[in-house]
């Protein structure tokens, strides 16, 4: 009987052997052992001040006519459906002082996370506008644009684009990123005074 066991024994022994992979020997003798897992951190963004649902907001009513003034978005705002975004209501304006064009995008249907994922291919650093929990979104290979989300409410958030709108001069990124958190910070107030 104890005989039988060692044999069991031996055998899974063997078994589990053969299904574990040995690094093969290359021909001039070396190993190459697997590359250790690296885990990429992910940003942990703080809690938002308060909730401003966007369900039931016009987004071209977000800027008021002085704040849009005060951005140089001096073409009348322009509404439609942004299917990228689940049919989120958006609004575009367009300045013809700076040529740049703004987007403004009411995300309901998925939280500002979608952006932190790895399948985002987007470079997201963390910031804030007006208190409220933000990433300023930067797409590989597109220079002439920008994005700020916001963080306004569980599973919704402000979509700020900002482009430039083929000026002679295209704008360099920093710059689009700067455009984009201002009118970030405007339509959170305006969010705000809505209330």
């Amino acid at each position: 009987m104890r005989a039988a066991r060692m044999i069991i024994a031996a055998l899974a022994a063997l078994a589990l052997a053969a299904c574990t992979p040995f690094p093969e020997k290359k021909a001039d003798g070396r190993v190459d052992e697997p590359l250790p897992a690296t885990t990429t951190p992910v940003l942990s963004l703080p809690p938002r001040p308060e909730e401003i649902p966007l369900d039931d907001v016009d987004p071209c009513a977000v800027l008021s006519a002085e704040q849009r003034v005060a951005l140089s978005l001096d073409n009348a705002p322009s509404a439609y459906v942004e299917t990228s975004f689940g049919n989120a209501k958006a609004c575009t304006m367009r300045s013809n002082i700076s040529g740049n064009v703004v987007r403004l995008a009411l995300v309901t249907v998925e939280g500002v996370g979608v952006w932190l994922s790895e399948n985002a291919q987007v470079e997201a650093t963390e910031t804030t506008i007006s208190g409220f929990p933000a990433l300023t979104v930067r797409t590989p290979g597109m220079d002439n644009v920008c994005n700020v989300e916001v963080d306004v409410a569980e599973g919704q958030f402000l979509d700020v684009l900002f482009r430039d709108g083929g000026n002679e001069t295209a704008a360099k990124q920093d710059t689009l990123c700067q455009g984009a958190q201002r009118v970030a910070e405007a339509a959170v107030a305006g969010l705000r005074q809505r209330r």
